[in-house]
């Protein structure tokens, strides 16, 4: 059953999408509906307002406010174009139109970039979203191009896409779960080429991950290395999470998302079941907050008194949506529903007059490196917008 926030929260976008009135000429008796759209067009109005640089996109921002910039090789460059395409959607104004435009651009010259796993992220969520919003070939084309590049990084004798490239004296060649993600962008560049070479990697990775990835209890490991002679499994390890054992929080949810989506384009039962068996790890563990928003490992010592991630949570309500609409079990939608409204809340919203083009806070990057911890990250906006695209587009049907 969609609960009344969300009804009144997907109100107030098709509102904004529809009427030209501005904030302050909105009228309602709702008190929530007023909070929500001074609460949401401010922040939205904070990421327009950050000035177009080619070197400096926003990635994060620390407890004093100071951001965090980088160039377009970043893996996260993509998220800041791509949450402006979403808000675009959203409310439908030309503004963020126009500065998604602008912001996407300065993405394309890593088309080419082989040096890196993440061009889905780069590319798909600020090229792709562009594609799928306009349908402007230019678009397209440079995500053909990117799926060109990728594919450069696909190894027939492991079956797997290569993540990265540093820390060669320990990994021959190392598979993260992050890399379902960009699975996408391959699976899309066979759909515009009629070119199944695409799917094919892709569709390989998946299984293979699927294969070596996964514990008993259905939560994923986060790093497994491979040896490139033989193809087998060398370790299984994690780089971002408390231990090689534990259930790094956001590796679960692009672990569901990534499966999830996979099923979308190969209707492999497999994919959707593993998507399932997580979700249901993620939903029942014992150390899930009662608010469904995650400490960033689920195994972390200092529990409850461990950071949270919030860019989890707003994967996991993103990828439950999808999940929803392949199985129509209401419990995913009951579930993202309710991160979508805490992440709503006080107390993940960023206050109003603190000056950054961020939307949620209580993020955590990678706690092994003491990075990013407990703070606004772009993809936690990123994901989080797209749970509310999706959560309307899913009321518009």
């Amino acid at each position: 059953m969609i609960n009344k926030f969300l009804y009144t929260f997907i109100g107030l976008l098709l509102l904004l999408t529809s009427c030209k009135k501005t904030v302050n000429e909105t009228t309602t008796s709702d008190p929530v509906v007023k909070d929500s759209i001074i609460k949401y067009t401010d922040r939205f109005d904070k990421l327009l307002a950050y000035p177009v640089d080619s070197m400096s996109f926003p990635r994060s921002s620390d407890h004093y406010g100071k951001i965090k910039k980088v160039p377009s090789k970043d893996w996260t460059s993509g998220f800041f174009p791509g949450s402006l395409w979403y808000i675009y959607k959203l409310t439908g104004n030309q503004k963020y139109l126009d500065r998604a435009k602008e912001w996407t651009t300065l993405v394309e010259k890593e088309k080419s970039n082989n040096r890196t796993h993440d061009m889905g992220f780069k590319i798909f969520c600020s090229y792709g979203n562009g594609y799928r919003f306009t349908k402007d070939t230019i678009y397209k084309n440079v995500i053909i191009e990117s799926a060109k590049t990728l594919s450069t990084r696909y190894r027939e004798k492991v079956g797997a896409i290569r993540s990265w490239d540093f820390n060669k004296k320990e990994w021959d060649f190392p598979v993260i779960i992050d890399n379902m993600m960009n699975l996408e962008l391959l699976f899309e560049a066979s759909l515009y080429t009629n070119d199944s070479i695409y799917k094919r990697i892709a569709y390989q990775h998946a299984q293979t991950t699927l294969k070596n990835h996964f514990r008993k209890d259905n939560s994923t490991y986060h790093v497994v290395d491979y040896d490139t002679i033989s193809g087998k499994v060398r370790s299984k390890v994690t780089h971002q999470g408390f231990a090689d054992e534990s259930s790094w929080a956001r590796g679960q949810t692009w672990g569901i998302y990534g499966y999830t989506m996979a099923y979308r384009y190969t209707k492999d039962s497999l994919f959707l079941e593993q998507a399932k068996k997580t979700a249901h790890f993620f939903m029942t563990h014992h150390n899930l907050p009662d608010d469904g928003i995650p400490y960033w490992d689920f195994n972390a010592p200092k529990i409850p008194e461990e950071p949270l991630d919030v860019s989890a949570a707003a994967v996991m309500a993103s990828a439950l949506i999808e999940l929803y609409s392949f199985t129509n079990e209401q419990k995913y939608l009951d579930f993202s529903d309710k991160i979508i409204e805490n992440l709503s809340s006080q107390k993940y919203v960023i206050q109003s007059e603190t000056d950054i083009p961020f939307i949620l806070d209580h993020s955590t990057g990678n706690w092994p490196k003491d990075d990013e911890i407990d703070g606004p990250i772009n993809y936690g906006d990123y994901y989080f917008l797209e749970a509310l695209f999706r959560r309307k587009e899913l009321i518009n049907k």
